[in-house]
């Protein structure tokens, strides 16, 4: 009671003793990144694609963009669809109620149990600001304050792209391993302007 989905997801966890990562220093590791150029290039000739939106959406006010994004892609001939955490954003059903002020059909919308078995079978994951629901730490690192918080199994796509605006944590305040995985790209910067440009290059390549 009173409690919200954050609270209840990951109060648990933290409380998790501490111990060394079974991942080893992540520091260390080396991240790739590509500019929307790059990432609309990457982009061509895919048949399925996954949107995943977090609070970083919402903080850029990037909804209109990413419904650009997906009208451009499936006009392109791509399937696309987004995964929605259900303590995506700052309380329960905001990434759905900013999608729907976008005009993002609700059949496009899929949750968590829906849709995660489909990520190995999907070409390209592109995760919009968020960071502790698609960590695969929760999965493999029992010494992580979140092991055994249930995320998106975006880290099984074909390619990942994470639109950030710098490498810093999230609510959970540790390092996402996702963003140093050899088919993860990250693309820094303002999500909405990213987005735009993604939008931008991929009507010049088909012009």
């Amino acid at each position: 009671m009173n409690r919200s989905w954050g609270n209840v997801l990951f109060g648990a966890f933290g409380a998790v003793a501490a111990g060394p990562s079974t991942h080893g220093d992540l520091s260390e590791k080396q991240v790739k990144s590509v500019d929307a150029e790059e990432m609309a290039l990457m982009l061509e000739g895919l048949e399925k694609v996954v949107i995943v939106p977090g609070y970083g959406m919402a903080v850029s006010q990037a909804q209109y963009a990413v419904k650009k994004l997906m009208d451009r892609l499936t006009q392109n001939g791509v399937d696309v669809r987004f995964a929605i955490h259900p303590v995506a954003g700052r309380m329960p059903g905001h990434m759905n109620v900013l999608l729907a002020e976008a005009d993002v059909p609700y059949d496009r919308l899929y949750d968590m149990e829906q849709i995660n078995d489909d990520f190995p079978h999907t070409d390209a994951a592109i995760v919009i600001g968020a960071n502790d629901v698609v960590n695969p730490a929760a999965l493999d690192d029992p010494s992580s304050s979140i092991y055994g918080m249930p995320i998106l199994n975006v880290h099984l796509a074909k390619s990942v792209f994470v639109l950030k605006r710098s490498m810093a944590a999230g609510f959970a305040g540790i390092e996402n391993e996702l963003f140093y995985q050899n088919n993860t790209n990250m693309v820094f910067g303002d999500a909405k302007k990213t987005l735009e440009a993604v939008v931008h290059h991929i009507v010049a390549e088909t012009a």
